[in-house]
């Protein structure tokens, strides 16, 4: 097992304290939005086996069966499965969706040919995985998840009793559910610009109105994208607020945004966005409208299964995420092997052993990364949470 030393990436959005507190570093006063822990190419983590710091992605590159394991390499390819971040949204993240796999496949291969630069700020498909993701909250955490139901939406949008909305709600009640959100989505976003940023105006002062939570949310979001598209596009998603331990998993096609909160995210090993709005970057509405899957329905809150060790499942192989509460007075946890897997102490202090005798320990922030062929202990007070991928057989 190796110790990792991460890279904390200081996205606008991001909060100034949240993962400074949990490392116990002072603040610098800048955002740090996300810290990455993994061997994707934009950031990898970095081990040290004696001859100095070199990059996870490089140690994997030199021996993918000796590090993921046989199986892993057979299922995913030569390069570890999936991304763990620590993610502190103090601003809403703009509103997206990610690929399926065949459309990033194909999407990385038709930008490929036609000679887009993976770097240039209208690029599409930075490679050719798909990137579903999960998310668990480490303090309360509010997002936006899936679409609701149109006639529910439709209540909604004439409750804010703004005329420009009249129009979206009469779709939403007269037509079938995908072709009435597939049409209300692409009118938002193909909309006038002058006579949109109004709208999203008078949406904006009607939301912060509004006595709800979720008005009171959307107003939040509305307040740092004024005249943005997206404002309107948002309103036809599901507010969610997850409680701490509590996770949302999220599928290719499924329109999201963070808005606020500290939690632990997993990904599949992916950097493919295509975004909805609630951003200054590009937005290309017709892939964007080919990608998106036009279906309603509730955000499918996880709760993890098991005690004391607790499962967050997700119907994908390249990643299972787990969380371990322990304390002294447990039993010491095994940590089976089969699987590369991440480890991240999220408060207390855990020691890992492996079976020479090597000890590693975490404080909070801090984490290690797992050979496919290690067998792991761990043993202390507070919380552990493991990323791997599925087994295979």
């Amino acid at each position: 097992m190796d110790r990792l030393v991460n890279t904390v990436r200081p996205y606008a959005w991001g909060s100034p304290t949240a993962i400074p507190t949990l490392l116990g570093t002072e603040p610098t006063g800048e955002p740090q939005a996300e810290m990455w822990m993994g061997a994707h190419p934009g950031a990898p983590s970095r081990v040290d086996r004696g001859a100095g710091p070199v990059s996870l992605a490089d140690v994997v590159a030199a021996d993918p069966e000796g590090e993921l394991g046989a199986a892993t390499v057979t299922a995913y390819g030569p390069r570890l499965p999936f991304l763990l971040k620590l993610l502190a949204a103090d601003t809403p993240l703009s509103l997206q969706v990610h690929p399926d796999l065949p459309q990033a496949v194909a999407g990385f291969a038709d930008e490929e040919a036609r000679g887009v630069p993976v770097d240039a700020p209208h690029r599409n498909y930075r490679d050719a995985n798909h990137k579903p993701e999960l998310i668990c909250a480490l303090t309360p955490f509010d997002g936006l998840c899936g679409f609701r139901p149109p006639a529910r939406t439709a209540d909604l949008l004439d409750a804010l009793g703004v005329d420009q909305l009249k129009p979206y709600a009469d779709l939403l009640r007269a037509k079938p559910e995908g072709d009435a959100l597939r049409e209300v989505l692409t009118a938002v976003l193909t909309a006038d610009p002058i006579a949109m940023t109004d709208t999203v105006l008078r949406t904006t002062e009607a939301l912060a109105a509004g006595a709800t939570a979720e008005h009171a949310s959307y107003a939040e979001m509305a307040r740092h994208y004024p005249g943005d598209p997206g404002v309107i596009a948002a309103l036809l998603l599901n507010h969610v607020r997850l409680q701490p331990g509590e996770a949302l998993y999220l599928g290719a096609g499924v329109p999201h945004a963070y808005l606020s909160g500290f939690g632990v995210e997993i990904m599949a090993n992916s950097d493919n966005v295509l975004r909805c709005g609630l951003t200054p970057k590009h937005v290309d509405v017709p892939e964007l409208l080919r990608v998106v899957r036009f279906e309603a329905g509730a955000p499918g809150v996880l709760r993890p299964t098991g005690e004391p060790d607790q499962n967050y499942p997700a119907p994908i192989g390249e990643f299972r995420l787990s969380r371990h509460v322990l304390d002294a007075a447990a039993p010491t946890r095994t940590l089976p092997p089969g699987t590369p897997g991440i480890l991240l102490c999220t408060a207390g202090r855990i020691t890992l052993r492996d079976r020479a005798g090597t000890q590693l320990a975490l404080e909070p922030g801090q984490s290690a990364y797992v050979r496919a062929d290690e067998t792991v202990d761990a043993a202390g007070t507070g919380t552990l949470f493991r990323a791997t991928t599925a087994p295979t057989s």
